[in-house]
Protein backbone atom coordinates (compact mmCIF):
# COMPACT_ATOMS: atom_id res chain seq x y z
CA UNK A 1 0.00 0.00 0.00
CA UNK A 2 1.60 3.65 -1.00
CA UNK A 3 1.60 6.48 1.18
CA UNK A 4 2.68 10.03 1.14
CA UNK A 5 6.91 9.20 0.89
CA UNK A 6 6.05 7.16 -2.22
CA UNK A 7 4.24 10.19 -3.70
CA UNK A 8 7.31 12.40 -2.43
CA UNK A 9 9.90 10.37 -3.86
CA UNK A 10 7.65 10.18 -7.30
CA UNK A 11 6.97 14.03 -7.27
CA UNK A 12 9.77 15.73 -5.50
CA UNK A 13 9.67 17.51 -2.47
CA UNK A 14 5.92 19.29 -1.85
CA UNK A 15 6.33 22.98 -2.05
CA UNK A 16 7.17 24.96 1.27
CA UNK A 17 3.13 25.33 3.05
CA UNK A 18 1.82 25.91 6.03
CA UNK A 19 -1.57 23.71 6.64
CA UNK A 20 -3.60 23.85 9.78
CA UNK A 21 -5.77 20.91 10.97
CA UNK A 22 -8.75 23.53 10.65
CA UNK A 23 -8.50 23.76 6.77
CA UNK A 24 -10.62 20.70 6.51
CA UNK A 25 -13.14 21.44 8.85
CA UNK A 26 -15.79 22.92 6.66
CA UNK A 27 -15.32 20.31 3.91
CA UNK A 28 -16.26 17.64 6.56
CA UNK A 29 -18.36 19.13 8.21
CA UNK A 30 -20.25 19.32 4.57
CA UNK A 31 -19.66 15.58 4.06
CA UNK A 32 -20.80 14.45 7.61
CA UNK A 33 -17.33 12.50 7.93
CA UNK A 34 -13.72 12.84 8.03
CA UNK A 35 -11.68 12.54 4.46
CA UNK A 36 -9.61 9.98 4.50
CA UNK A 37 -6.10 10.97 6.05
CA UNK A 38 -3.90 10.37 2.97
CA UNK A 39 -6.07 12.47 0.75
CA UNK A 40 -5.85 15.22 3.57
CA UNK A 41 -1.80 14.53 3.83
CA UNK A 42 -1.51 14.50 0.14
CA UNK A 43 -2.66 17.66 -0.34
CA UNK A 44 -1.12 19.23 3.05
CA UNK A 45 1.94 19.00 1.33
CA UNK A 46 1.18 20.16 -2.24
CA UNK A 47 -1.35 22.11 -1.85
CA UNK A 48 -4.06 22.46 -5.44
CA UNK A 49 -2.78 21.44 -8.29
CA UNK A 50 -2.18 18.97 -11.21
CA UNK A 51 -0.59 15.46 -11.00
CA UNK A 52 0.88 14.87 -14.43
CA UNK A 53 -0.08 17.75 -16.29
CA UNK A 54 -3.57 15.84 -16.11
CA UNK A 55 -4.94 14.65 -12.74
CA UNK A 56 -6.93 17.70 -10.47
CA UNK A 57 -6.56 18.00 -6.93
CA UNK A 58 -7.77 20.76 -4.71
CA UNK A 59 -7.35 21.60 -1.23
CA UNK A 60 -9.98 23.47 1.02
CA UNK A 61 -7.86 26.82 1.07
CA UNK A 62 -6.62 26.69 -2.77
CA UNK A 63 -7.09 28.91 -5.30
CA UNK A 64 -9.96 26.78 -6.45
CA UNK A 65 -11.45 25.41 -2.73
CA UNK A 66 -12.65 21.74 -2.69
CA UNK A 67 -15.51 22.64 -0.84
CA UNK A 68 -16.93 25.02 -3.54
CA UNK A 69 -15.94 22.16 -5.91
CA UNK A 70 -17.60 19.75 -4.57
CA UNK A 71 -21.18 21.58 -3.85
CA UNK A 72 -20.71 22.97 -7.49
CA UNK A 73 -20.34 19.09 -8.90
CA UNK A 74 -22.67 17.09 -6.51
CA UNK A 75 -25.26 19.59 -7.55
CA UNK A 76 -24.59 18.65 -11.30
CA UNK A 77 -24.13 15.03 -10.78
CA UNK A 78 -27.00 14.86 -8.64
CA UNK A 79 -29.60 16.17 -10.93
CA UNK A 80 -28.20 13.99 -13.90
CA UNK A 81 -28.67 10.78 -11.88
CA UNK A 82 -32.15 11.86 -10.76
CA UNK A 83 -33.26 12.32 -14.08
CA UNK A 84 -31.34 8.72 -15.22
CA UNK A 85 -31.39 6.78 -12.16
CA UNK A 86 -31.73 3.82 -13.95
CA UNK A 87 -28.46 4.18 -16.08
CA UNK A 88 -25.79 4.95 -13.40
CA UNK A 89 -25.53 2.44 -9.96
CA UNK A 90 -24.14 5.19 -7.37
CA UNK A 91 -25.93 8.32 -5.69
CA UNK A 92 -24.02 11.52 -5.22
CA UNK A 93 -23.36 13.22 -1.76
CA UNK A 94 -25.58 14.48 0.11
CA UNK A 95 -27.50 11.03 -0.77
CA UNK A 96 -26.58 8.09 2.33
CA UNK A 97 -23.43 6.64 0.71
CA UNK A 98 -23.53 8.94 -2.04
CA UNK A 99 -19.91 9.83 -4.07
CA UNK A 100 -17.85 12.72 -2.41
CA UNK A 101 -16.14 14.75 -5.36
CA UNK A 102 -12.52 15.39 -5.12
CA UNK A 103 -10.91 15.55 -8.71
CA UNK A 104 -10.83 15.83 -11.56
CA UNK A 105 -8.81 14.79 -14.96
CA UNK A 106 -8.07 16.30 -17.92
CA UNK A 107 -9.98 13.50 -20.02
CA UNK A 108 -13.16 14.76 -18.57
CA UNK A 109 -12.95 12.04 -16.43
CA UNK A 110 -14.80 12.96 -12.65
CA UNK A 111 -13.12 10.80 -9.65
CA UNK A 112 -14.86 10.50 -6.44
CA UNK A 113 -15.02 8.42 -2.76
CA UNK A 114 -17.35 6.19 -2.27
CA UNK A 115 -18.44 5.70 1.31
CA UNK A 116 -18.46 2.58 1.57
CA UNK A 117 -17.60 1.74 4.49
CA UNK A 118 -17.28 3.79 8.13
CA UNK A 119 -13.44 3.97 7.99
CA UNK A 120 -13.04 6.79 5.41
CA UNK A 121 -9.13 5.22 5.13
CA UNK A 122 -11.36 2.24 3.56
CA UNK A 123 -13.30 3.68 1.02
CA UNK A 124 -12.56 3.19 -2.96
CA UNK A 125 -12.21 5.51 -5.55
CA UNK A 126 -15.08 5.78 -8.57
CA UNK A 127 -14.25 7.16 -11.68
CA UNK A 128 -17.19 8.75 -13.58
CA UNK A 129 -15.98 8.03 -17.17
CA UNK A 130 -17.07 10.57 -19.69
CA UNK A 131 -19.62 8.31 -21.28
CA UNK A 132 -18.98 5.19 -20.12
CA UNK A 133 -19.66 3.20 -16.90
CA UNK A 134 -18.22 4.39 -13.61
CA UNK A 135 -14.89 2.10 -12.71
CA UNK A 136 -14.44 1.26 -9.28
CA UNK A 137 -10.59 1.53 -7.80
CA UNK A 138 -10.05 -0.67 -5.08
CA UNK A 139 -7.44 1.06 -3.19
CA UNK A 140 -6.07 4.13 -1.46
CA UNK A 141 -6.07 7.79 -2.74
CA UNK A 142 -2.29 7.72 -2.65
CA UNK A 143 -2.30 4.06 -5.02
CA UNK A 144 -4.63 5.13 -7.24
CA UNK A 145 -2.54 8.45 -7.69
CA UNK A 146 0.49 6.36 -7.73
CA UNK A 147 -1.48 4.18 -10.43
CA UNK A 148 -2.40 7.16 -12.47
CA UNK A 149 1.25 8.46 -12.50
CA UNK A 150 2.47 5.12 -13.79
CA UNK A 151 -0.01 4.79 -16.52
CA UNK A 152 0.54 8.18 -18.12
CA UNK A 153 4.77 7.45 -17.57
CA UNK A 154 4.30 3.71 -19.12
CA UNK A 155 2.02 4.66 -22.65
CA UNK A 156 3.61 3.91 -26.50
CA UNK A 157 6.10 6.87 -27.46
CA UNK A 158 3.14 7.53 -30.00
CA UNK A 159 0.45 7.84 -27.49
CA UNK A 160 -1.67 10.47 -28.52
CA UNK A 161 -1.22 10.56 -32.50
CA UNK A 162 -4.15 8.96 -34.75
CA UNK A 163 -2.64 5.55 -36.16
CA UNK A 164 -3.57 6.52 -39.54
CA UNK A 165 -1.57 9.60 -39.21
CA UNK A 166 1.71 8.06 -38.20
CA UNK A 167 2.79 6.86 -41.51
CA UNK A 168 2.27 11.07 -42.88
CA UNK A 169 4.56 12.45 -40.37
CA UNK A 170 8.96 12.48 -40.36
CA UNK A 171 10.58 11.62 -37.08
CA UNK A 172 11.37 15.24 -36.33
CA UNK A 173 8.10 15.73 -36.61
CA UNK A 174 6.72 13.16 -33.74
CA UNK A 175 10.51 14.18 -31.94
CA UNK A 176 9.29 18.01 -32.08
CA UNK A 177 5.88 16.44 -30.85
CA UNK A 178 7.36 14.54 -27.77
CA UNK A 179 9.24 17.34 -26.65
CA UNK A 180 6.52 19.51 -25.86
CA UNK A 181 4.70 16.97 -24.00
CA UNK A 182 2.09 16.38 -26.87
CA UNK A 183 2.63 12.43 -27.42
CA UNK A 184 4.11 9.94 -25.40
CA UNK A 185 4.58 8.87 -21.79
CA UNK A 186 4.33 11.76 -19.48
CA UNK A 187 6.93 12.10 -16.50
CA UNK A 188 5.62 12.05 -13.18
CA UNK A 189 5.15 15.88 -11.46
CA UNK A 190 2.79 17.73 -9.49
CA UNK A 191 2.10 21.08 -10.43
CA UNK A 192 0.37 23.94 -7.85
CA UNK A 193 -1.89 26.39 -8.99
Amino acid sequence: MAGLDDLVQLFGPAPDRDPSPDDWAEVEGYVGSALPGDFKAFLDAYGTGSVCGELVVFHPRGSSPLLDRMRKIHESFGQSWRRDSDEYPFRFHPASGGLISWGYDHSGDEHFFWPCDPDPDSWKIVTNINGAAPVVFDGRFTDFVLAFAKRLRDVDPHHGIDPAALEFLEPEDLNELAERGEIGPVEPSFEPF
